[in-house]
């Protein structure tokens, strides 16, 4: 049968039957290929702001926005974003007002590392504060705490106070007479350490985690031990157990025994508190007493509160039952006195420069827990402080 070509109508319908079946999967494979829209945030810094419609001196109010919250970024122009809120409102921000992904990132990454860390002890922000991603006052900062807000401490750290712009750097002075002149052969006199800053690592009552400026929070002390600081800061105090005192008014006769580390106020310091004590309360004159003191130590936290299980009698001591017991290091004879760290600001000897000391109380006093047979180790020890004498000699 000789060849017939297709007719014009048969050829059209067959282009019409190609193109329907074709259409579909070609667009279907290049929705596939084109990459989904990436969404960019930034995080809100300001205690509380609002967001206006236009960039301009006199504009409207278009929603209202607090710190920590999440913008979406919608568009860029100069130094200001059009973000809109998870509620929908649209409109321009600062970018002073906020931060970007990567600090909100660092933030996430701190809280992860430190998660199932456990505190050293308990404070209160003094007056609103930010919380930083890294010790340091020019480093990222996001979330602000509200004054009173109660913190978790976890780590300390020290960092170099910034010297105000155009502040030269301290350097030697030449000793000078009563006349202001040089005085021959005097050897020059070395600058003043530089000023420091001192940090804590927190976590706040919604479990984020950053560091803040140690001198905006007081660490938890109850009043009735704060008054017996002589001059120094507390920096944790903990409940050791409690007794009970039958004249004691109020709900409960139970009176807590408490053990607080205190430290110079003075920031940079190479330990955590220089000295220790125990205050006991006197069932008899109805006051807490000194059970022990430690000082002139170099300590480090943390102080761990527990129960001492006793010891079993042998030819010379006699058997002892539990007891309330609490543990802390120092640093030992003949170690270097640590420097805070150049990259984190963090002041911790290795485990090996430490000596754990551990006591018990029993009653009203305080004993020493150490292996049969052997002797406490020797401990670095600080100068004594010299108390000023506040009489004028006449």
């Amino acid at each position: 049968m000789p060849f017939q070509p297709l007719s014009i109508f048969r050829r059209q319908t067959l282009r019409s039957v190609a193109a329907a079946v074709l259409l579909p999967l070609l667009l279907t494979g290049c929705s596939s290929l084109k990459p989904k829209p990436f969404t960019h945030y930034v995080y809100v810094t300001s205690k509380a702001t609002f967001l206006r419609d236009r960039i301009a001196a006199v504009s409207n109010r278009t929603g209202n926005v607090v710190n920590g919250q999440r913008l979406e970024i919608l568009e860029q122009n100069r130094r200001f974003y059009r973000v809109k809120t998870d509620a929908g409102e649209i409109g321009w921000i600062d970018e002073r007002a906020v931060a970007t992904e990567k600090v909100a990132t660092e933030f996430e990454d701190l809280g992860k590392a430190h998660k199932d860390e456990p505190f050293v002890a308990t404070g209160t922000v003094r007056d609103d504060v930010y919380l930083h991603a890294s010790p340091g006052l020019a480093t990222d900062k996001l979330y602000r705490l509200d004054e009173g807000e109660k913190l978790k401490l976890l780590e300390r750290a020290s960092t170099l106070k910034p010297l105000p712009p155009g502040t030269p750097p301290p350097t030697a002075q030449i000793p000078k007479d009563k006349a202001g002149r040089p005085i021959p052969g005097a050897a020059p006199v070395p600058p003043p350490p530089p000023a420091m800053d001192d940090w804590w690592l927190v976590r706040d009552s919604k479990n984020r985690t950053g560091w803040m400026v140690s001198r905006m929070l007081d660490t938890d002390a109850p009043e009735s031990i704060t008054r017996y600081s002589e001059g120094q800061r507390i920096v944790g105090a903990y409940v050791l157990n409690k007794v009970v005192d039958p004249t004691v008014e109020g709900a409960s006769q139970e009176v807590p025994q408490y053990v607080a580390v205190y430290s110079p106020y003075q920031a940079g310091l190479p330990y955590d508190f220089n000295q220790i004590r125990v205050f006991s309360w006197n069932l008899k004159k109805h006051r807490y007493e000194t059970a022990n003191r430690d000082r002139n130590i170099l300590g480090y936290l943390p102080v761990k509160i527990g129960i001492d299980p006793g010891t079993p009698a042998h030819d010379r001591i006699p058997a002892t039952g539990p007891a309330p017991s609490y543990t802390y290091t120092v640093l030992a004879a003949g170690a270097p006195v640590p420097q805070p760290d150049p990259a984190t600001g963090q002041i911790r000897p290795s485990k090996a420069q430490l000596v754990t000391k551990t006591y018990r109380l029993e009653g009203n006093i305080t004993r020493r827990v150490l292996a049969p047979g052997t002797t406490a180790p020797a401990e670095a020890q600080l100068a004594p402080i010299e108390k000023k004498d506040k009489k004028k000699k006449k």
